[in-house]
């Protein structure tokens, strides 16, 4: 169950982060996890089922999400491309919460792995649902309070510029993969 939380996706790529640039940290944490309880209750609730009736909305889901994703992913690596550290100055402050409930609501794997993985295997067992709930919001806080312990190896642009290549190509592959697979 961890697994499926804990793997490097845009979601987790994106509280991670945040939590290194220390801005809007809650409210990115909280949408995340508020998301995810929503979608785990779903999926335990029985809607794969409902899905699998209708294959079609997989596939748009994935093809709109694979381009969603190469975005990111573009937008990642243009970043690393500049040798500058993070300037968090003059970001609007609902950007960040906007980008979170796109990188949840709009990405597939997020739908594949809380409604169907998730839910086919938790279909009817909430108590199995709520440790999936617990064990998300966990996750969640540690990831987007505890980067800043990381703080300081992101001190350099280097850094920011490793971090922002690995998250470019990681969302390039899952866009990639996503649309080849529709």
């Amino acid at each position: 169950m961890m697994t499926l939380i804990v793997a490097i996706g845009a979601q987790n790529a994106f509280v991670l982060r945040q939590g290194l640039r220390r801005h809007a940290v809650a409210k990115v944490v909280a949408v995340c996890a508020v998301s995810d309880a929503i979608l785990v209750a779903v999926g335990v609730a029985g809607f794969g089922a409902v899905v699998r009736k209708w294959p079609s909305l997989v596939t748009a889901a994935a093809v709109v999400g694979g381009i969603f994703l190469l975005g990111y992913g573009f937008l990642a690596a243009r970043r690393a491309l500049r040798p500058s550290s993070m300037d968090v100055s003059g970001e609007p402050s609902g950007r960040p919460v906007l980008t979170a409930l796109a990188l949840t609501w709009l990405n597939p794997h997020v739908y594949l792995d809380t409604l169907f993985l998730l839910g086919s295997i938790a279909a009817g067992r909430w108590l199995f649902g709520v440790g999936a709930v617990t064990a998300s919001v966990l996750w969640f806080v540690a990831l987007g309070f505890g980067a800043r312990l990381l703080s300081p190896l992101f001190a350099r642009p280097r850094a920011w510029r490793v971090l922002d290549g690995v998250v470019a190509a990681v969302m390039t592959v899952l866009g990639v993969a996503l649309i080849a697979g529709a």
